[in-house]
């Protein structure tokens, strides 16, 4: 096995990723100033802002969906237990001592067994939970006179709850940033596409020969 830098972030995974952490961060601006915990916008505005957002991400996540599903890129997020119970040591002990991460990085597997299974809880929990509670809400007047009751209140603390839940996601997503390597080389590979990652003897000729664009 040689280390090589490759192109494992296509243009549109990077285009998806940035474009998405504005738009999350927009929606947990605007959702924080329809509860009243910010002011920096007025009612009419954080609301026409958040929904504008979040039809626009709900659009994004449809054709990145369509893009993981044509790609094949969706094997990297299928979770594994092999070697997931050391890379969980390794965050919640090894990193304060000082100790090498367990997991490298492969050609066809990207993402540790920790960061598959988060995307995977991300992606199939959290994601479609805050876009069907966000749609209720948004069509409440359509489905009101059948439902009847007070179903407002629990649609908005479900969508609330895991808005906090994707809040916390983002929060400790910047906290890894900022821990064993330096920031910066954890946050290139997202820009340039290129992440150093182990190859095995036949990927790097099929690399060279094939793609050559794709590793340095």
């Amino acid at each position: 096995m040689s280390k090589r830098h490759v192109l494992i972030f296509s243009r549109f995974e990077r285009f998806w990723h940035w474009t998405q952490m504005l738009l999350i961060m927009v929606l947990l601006f605007t959702g924080f100033g329809i509860h009243g915990f910010l002011d920096l916008f007025s009612f009419h505005t954080a609301v026409t802002l958040h929904t504008g957002s979040a039809l626009t991400l709900l659009l994004l996540w449809i054709f990145a969906i369509f893009w993981h599903l044509t790609t094949g890129t969706w094997r990297h997020y299928v979770p594994t237990s092999q070697g997931l119970w050391r890379v969980a040591r390794f965050y919640g002990y090894g990193i304060f001592k000082g100790e090498p991460h367990p997991y490298r990085k492969a050609y066809q597997r990207k993402h540790n067994p920790l960061q598959a299974l988060s995307y995977l809880g991300l992606k199939l929990i959290l994601f479609p939970a805050i876009w069907i509670s966000g749609l209720l809400y948004l069509l409440y007047a359509l489905w009101a006179p059948v439902v009847g009751g007070n179903m407002l209140a629990w649609v908005a603390l479900v969508h609330t709850a895991v808005a906090f839940a994707i809040l916390i996601f983002v929060i400790v997503h910047i906290y890894l940033l900022t821990t064993g390597h330096s920031f910066k080389e954890h946050v290139m590979p997202m820009i340039n596409g290129f992440d150093e990652i182990e190859l095995s003897p036949e990927e790097e000729a099929y690399l060279e020969q094939d793609e050559p664009g794709h590793i340095r």
